[in-house]
């Protein structure tokens, strides 16, 4: 799968801003957005501690299949997590990474190629993601909740998009 240039997300297309209210409806929203991934699909959530990615990631998860008795965390110190489920859900997490160099070692080129996948942190190494990716930047507001702004840079991200209820 092709990478991104630093040109193509300069080039990535405003998608929307959906707004979550509480934990639940970060989580229904990850679900939502994960019963419509498949193989290849790669969503690049941005944002400060706590703005609620793993949250999102958790009902990636969940749409994807993954069994509820699994324990989806964010993988902050084990950099990739791998769930099987009716997609195989892989969970990466660029926080701790301090050189582009590190990236090759985590295998998340390959798994673009056989999962679905979440990546924390996104904006360290934004070379690193295919081309055609959904950007999902998370903003904690004033009143607790959180707003989800949506770029999408290619078809399959537009696709994914467009099954947010986007406002």
């Amino acid at each position: 799968m092709a990478r991104a240039d630093p040109e193509s997300n300069r080039r990535m297309s405003a998608a929307g801003t959906v707004v979550a209210n509480s934990a639940g409806d970060m989580r229904r929203l990850g679900v939502q957005l994960g019963q419509a991934m498949g193989v290849g699909d790669v969503v690049a959530l941005i944002g400060p501690l706590g703005a609620g990615k793993t949250t999102f990631a958790q009902g990636l998860a969940q749409g994807l299949g993954v069994a509820a008795e699994r324990h989806v965390a964010s993988p902050s110190f084990a950099l990739v997590n791998e769930h099987p489920g009716r997609t195989p859900f892989v969970h990466v997490d660029f926080y701790r990474l301090r050189t582009r160099a590190e990236l090759p070692e985590l295998g998340i080129e390959e798994a673009y190629d056989r999962a679905a996948t979440a990546i924390e942190w996104a904006d360290r190494f934004p070379d690193a993601l295919p081309a055609d990716h959904l950007q999902i930047t998370l903003a904690v507001e004033d009143t607790g909740g959180r707003r989800l702004e949506l770029q999408a840079s290619g078809p399959r991200s537009q696709r994914l998009a467009g099954v947010l209820a986007i406002t």
